[in-house]
């Protein structure tokens, strides 16, 4: 491993992503390949799930809308976790950024099983297990070594990712509109749930999507100018992914029929849809499979990075063990990045050898939804809090907006937990397996917090209103 530093000596310029790239993190940890795998994993509940995008739309523009304002006021690194820390204490801080991280980690873990699915277009089409864990061991450990490289090469191939990721979906929202057959979008539930329950099902896997919106706000420290780049880079991302997934989502249920998108071997759901706007062959789908794997590259890139920040901002802060507060002469935190990638290794190759096909990555992706709704939910709580004491001691202007903002957060990630079970599997302890990985996870928590709870440090005031 490469000579370690504390974490305040920096050899590299810690603010080395302007506005471009800190929109392309934005966007590139948005659009990795969840939506890409969304027509699958949603066919066994329907072309409802359309609503429940738009619905997981309006929640993640709320959030965007909560990030854009929170970080305008604390543009501290590690977002969700320096808001909860701030506003509840160094006990609350530790939960959200423990439960950030393993949204993280685990989230790289779906991100590469979806991308494997395409990948798989062109080698190991038998979807052989022990060549699939391989495939995404390479998946992970290529980003890793991007970051371990510094935080410049890490913006660079995060821009370029990010234009070439944009294509397909952009492609497929335009054009594949015309290709609509509306007798694709009949039966419109398949679930065999009513129409509410299965809407609420398919907004807990939707969420997975929009995993990212917060990006910016966590790797602040990287961000220049984060007072005025980061809400920019934070609402352009979040409208940027939202036109093109909605579109894209539309054309993908209208073009293919449900019962071809459920098909194991249409995993690709997008190159499937693809093809079929061309009139058959496979030349179409082969292009949006290449654009998808150089996506889900640039999406493991921006999360490692993402994977990385949380548990050195809380390292600075005494909350995390001191080793993750150290940075290579890179001037990375490298053991963050290599413990990270490692505990996703380890979730991804758990999850392929337990089962196979949607089961892997709807699991993986539920209990993500439910380790990242935690900090969303208390950063709602502490937008609440300080615009509440903000009109109680002057009048500020925006305070309707701040505040239904916040409360749209709050209910949103409130509604991702209550509808994180795996409906789609069969037996009780698969239903609720997100929710088991989840708990587990956080549990191995608490003798972490134990060890540290006497070296934290205390949070920082927050500053006024502006």
């Amino acid at each position: 491993m490469a000579e370690v530093r504390e974490a305040s000596s920096k050899p590299e310029a810690a603010a080395s992503l302007g506005l471009p790239q800190a929109t392309a993190l934005i966007l590139g940890s948005i659009i990795g390949v969840g939506i890409f795998n969304l027509p699958y994993s949603l066919a066994s509940i329907g072309p409802i799930s359309i609503v429940a995008m738009v619905l997981t739309t309006l929640g993640a523009v709320a959030l965007a809308l909560m990030f854009a304002s929170l970080s305008r006021r604390l543009p501290a690194d590690g977002g969700p976790y320096a808001y909860a820390r701030a506003g509840f204490g160094n006990g609350t801080g530790f939960m959200n950024a423990w439960s950030y991280w393993i949204t993280a980690w685990a989230g790289n873990a779906a991100i590469v099983t979806g991308w494997v699915f395409y990948v798989e277009k062109f080698v190991n089409t038998g979807h052989a297990a022990g060549w699939s864990i391989v495939i995404a061991l390479v998946g992970l450990w290529i980003p890793a070594a991007v970051n371990l490289s510094g935080v410049k090469n890490t913006g660079v191939v995060q821009l370029w990712t990010s234009i070439i990721k944009y294509v397909p979906l952009a492609l497929m929202s335009t054009v594949g509109l015309f290709a609509i057959s509306s007798g694709n979008f009949s039966p419109w539930n398949v679930s065999g749930e009513s129409d509410l329950s299965a809407i609420g099902s398919a907004m807990a896997i939707c969420l997975f999507s929009y995993l990212g919106v917060e990006a910016a706000a966590v790797a602040a420290a990287k961000v220049r100018d984060p007072e005025r780049n980061i809400p920019k880079a934070t609402l352009l991302g979040t409208l940027g992914s939202s036109v093109v997934y909605l579109l894209s989502m539309i054309a993908v249920f209208g073009t293919v029929p449900t019962t071809e998108l459920a098909k194991d071997e249409n995993k690709a759901s997008y190159s499937v849809a693809a093809d079929a706007m061309v009139g058959g062959g496979t030349w179409a789908g082969s292009l949006v499979a290449i654009a998808v794997i150089v996506s889900g590259i640039g999406a493991l890139n921006g999360w490692i990075m993402i994977c990385a920040e949380m548990p050195l901002a809380a390292a600075k802060d005494g909350l995390f063990p001191e080793v993750f507060g150290r940075l290579s002469n890179r001037g990375v935190p490298a053991v963050s990045i290599i413990a990270s990638t490692v505990l996703g290794s380890v979730a991804m190759a758990v999850s392929f050898m337990g089962t196979s096909g949607a089961t892997v990555f709807n699991t993986l992706v539920l209990m993500t939804g439910i380790t990242a709704a935690i900090p969303y939910a208390f950063s709602a709580l502490a937008q609440l809090k300080w615009r509440l004491r903000d009109r109680r001691e002057l009048h500020t202007p925006r305070f309707a907006r701040d505040a239904t903002v916040a409360v749209l957060a709050l209910v949103f990630s409130v509604l991702f937990i209550v509808c994180s079970r795996n409906t789609g599997a069969d037996k009780w302890y698969e239903v609720w397996s997100p929710f088991l990985m989840a708990g587990a996870a956080m549990l191995i928590g608490i003798p972490v917090y134990l060890r540290m709870r006497t070296r934290m440090t205390e949070p920082p005031p927050v500053p006024p209103y502006h």
